[in-house]
C-alpha cells in the first residue's frame, strides 16, 4: 500500500479523534495529522491508531473489582472520575476540603 492511501486512511481517524478539553493547546488530532504526512508511515501505525479509537484493549482485557477498588483506597477511583466530571464543569473543591484532605 502505498504512503498516501496509509496517510489518508490516518487523516480520516485524525478527524474521529476526540477533543481534549484539559489540555486545549496540546491536541492528539493535531499530531494525528501532522504523521498521516510523514513518508515512513507504515500501516502498523493506522492500526494502532484505529484500535486506541475504538478502545479495543479496554474490550479485551476487562479490569475487575479488585483492580478498580484495591483494598488501600477503595475509592480512588470513584474519586478520581469524579474530580474530572467536575472540573471539566468548572466546578472546583473548597480550599477547606483540600487542606484536610476531605472528599
Amino acid at each position: 500500500m502505498t504512503t498516501k492511501t496509509i496517510g489518508s486512511r490516518l487523516q480520516k481517524l485524525a478527524v474521529q479523534w476526540p477533543a481534549d478539553l484539559f489540555r486545549p493547546h496540546l491536541q492528539l488530532k493535531t499530531f494525528l495529522e501532522s504523521l498521516s504526512h510523514h513518508p515512513n508511515l507504515t500501516d502498523d501505525a493506522v492500526v494502532a491508531t484505529r484500535s486506541l479509537l475504538q478502545n479495543d484493549l479496554h474490550r479485551k482485557y476487562k479490569l475487575g473489582k479488585h483492580m478498580m477498588q484495591p483494598a488501600s483506597m477503595p475509592h480512588h477511583y470513584d474519586r478520581l472520575t469524579e474530580a474530572f466530571v467536575k472540573s471539566s464543569q468548572g466546578i472546583g473543591r473548597p480550599w477547606w476540603k483540600r487542606f484536610f484532605n476531605v472528599w
